[in-house]
């Protein structure tokens, strides 16, 4: 069918391309036909004004072919030896095929270590943009040869996501054996449905099933790039599903909403010409139909309006978490609000696990009772904030000789109506905070034993793991007291909270 193709203005796409799709999954054979084809999508996307980026597996994959390994290995050392004997033929493969059309490419081999440092990860961008300015197709690929599990990315899936945020590409496409997401398994289930929109992956979760999508080559199925598109989203990139047998699709979905943006349609009420993470399903297919354009076969997951600051998006997704901090249900609920600016006060904080320095990335825990379980300590009648009615819950204070087996805030939540109190610490005065007396009272939180944590975000923390325990639950006031310095009165900040918790 003819149609006048209204071509948007030059967008940065990231195209991942996983191990089953790069070499065969019993031969280990390349599969040359896709990767000619995804050589030749790139091209034309180039040719359009767009910067490409490529992320591809399949070093461990041509390793195997190259040793004749007849399966993967489940040693890491030999793991590693297979990535780097693959590595090289791997880049050799695609710089040839890129090299049939005098395009440019270049390696980028990185592991969760590399960009875990705020420096270098502002290198490893720059260089990444430098490299688009210049024409030159990256490609990716996680540095298998020296990566361990503390530094890796897990999958490429997640390698991909994390590129697209480092660059703030407009698209992240996850090309796959299948094209979309499915209800189940579309190979098994012959009542599989396709999804065409996904506004909310956590919201999509319980619909779908993940557990038997994958390869015996691959490292990752559907569930990594359900975690790969909120990791993108999240950061405002459009994030595709499509079908890796056809790769010149994703030419037609930029096609597709780049006409999609740059149409109104009159219908029973308005359809502003907006991009098409602002318009429901039924207006899409309105559009879609008005055009007669058929929709390409794929799953699009919508960007958050509001996408996550560049601080944020490394805090959560590059660094590996060195310990947690555990809060209240009320310092979760205000976190949970973006006005928050994502920065926790002392006074929400039950406790720690784990050492970890200041500076280092830390978990986010909520900490919730589990029912039936009961407190062996004595409760003391709640004393109200000043100067806020003396309904809202405050900081309970313990008697002399308590026993106490959990944190003292963790007795009677700061806000078990999930007010802002846990974290409006500058409201409680000085008579109403812990004495030093009875700070030895507070004990470090257990392991979870008798309490429900469950991780809801992460961030930095201001000060270390033993300060923090010295200080949580009081008035920020208090630190510089207790500590001898204050060089902020939040104990951790750029937290990221995740709305699915």
């Amino acid at each position: 069918m003819s149609r006048s193709v209204k071509r948007g203005p030059p967008s940065t796409i990231v195209i991942k391309l996983g191990t089953s799709s790069i070499v065969h999954e019993e031969t280990h054979q390349p599969l040359l036909s896709i990767l000619s084809a995804v050589v030749e999508t790139v091209i034309s996307l180039r040719s359009h004004g767009h910067k490409v980026v490529l992320v591809s597996s399949g070093a461990i994959g041509v390793g195997l072919r190259t040793m004749d390994i007849p399966q993967r290995p489940k040693s890491l050392s030999k793991k590693q030896a297979l990535a780097a004997i693959g590595q090289g033929r791997l880049i050799a493969l695609w710089d040839n095929l890129f090299g049939q059309f005098d395009q440019r490419t270049a390696q980028v081999l990185l592991t969760r270590g590399d960009i875990s440092d705020r420096t270098r990860y502002l290198n490893a961008v720059n260089t990444l943009n430098e490299l688009l300015s210049m024409g030159v197709v990256p490609i990716v690929n996680e540095n298998d040869t020296i990566s361990v599990s503390e530094i890796k990315f897990g999958d490429n899936d997640t390698l991909s996501a994390i590129t697209s945020s480092m660059i703030h590409a407009d698209y992240l496409f996850l090309l796959t054996d299948v094209d979309g997401l499915y209800t189940s398994n579309p190979r098994k289930d012959p009542s599989a449905k396709k999804l065409d929109v996904v506004i909310s992956v956590a919201a999509i979760r319980a619909q779908v099933s993940t557990s038997t999508l994958g390869s015996s080559l691959g490292t990752g199925g559907m569930e990594t790039k359900l975690i790969a598109a909120e990791i993108a989203t999240g950061a405002g990139v459009t994030t595709v599903i499509a079908s890796s047998k056809q790769p010149s699709v994703i030419v037609d979905i930029i096609d597709y909403y780049a006409a999609l943006k740059s149409t109104s349609v009159p219908t029973s009420g308005a359809v502003s010409p907006t991009a098409p993470q602002n318009l429901n399903q039924v207006d899409l297919d309105e559009v879609a139909a008005s055009l007669s354009w058929p929709r390409p076969p794929h799953t699009v997951f919508k960007p958050a309006l509001i996408p996550m600051r560049d601080l944020k998006a490394w805090t959560s997704h590059t660094l590996y978490p060195a310990g947690s901090v555990v809060i209240d249900s009320g310092a979760h609920a205000v976190l949970s609000r973006r006005e928050s600016g994502g920065r926790l006060l002392p006074a929400g904080v039950l406790g720690v696990r784990g050492s970890f320095a200041s500076g280092q990335a830390v978990r986010i825990l909520v900490h919730r009772r589990t029912e039936g379980v009961p407190v062996e300590a004595k409760e003391v009648a709640q004393m109200p904030y000043s100067n806020v009615a003396a309904t809202t819950p405050c900081t309970p204070v313990l008697e002399p000789g308590a026993s106490v087996t959990a944190s003292v805030t963790s007795l009677v939540p700061l806000s078990r109506s999930g007010s802002s109190a846990s974290l409006s610490d500058d409201m409680i005065s000085d008579s109403q905070t812990i004495t030093d007396d009875e700070i030895p009272l507070i004990e470090k939180t257990d392991e979870c034993e008798i309490w429900d944590c469950v991780e809801v975000g992460r961030g930095l923390a201001n000060y270390n793991s033993a300060q923090i325990s010295r200080v949580r639950g009081l008035n920020s006031a208090r630190i510089a007291q207790l500590l001898g310095y204050a060089d902020t009165e939040y104990v951790v900040e750029n937290i990221t909270i995740r709305m699915s918790a």
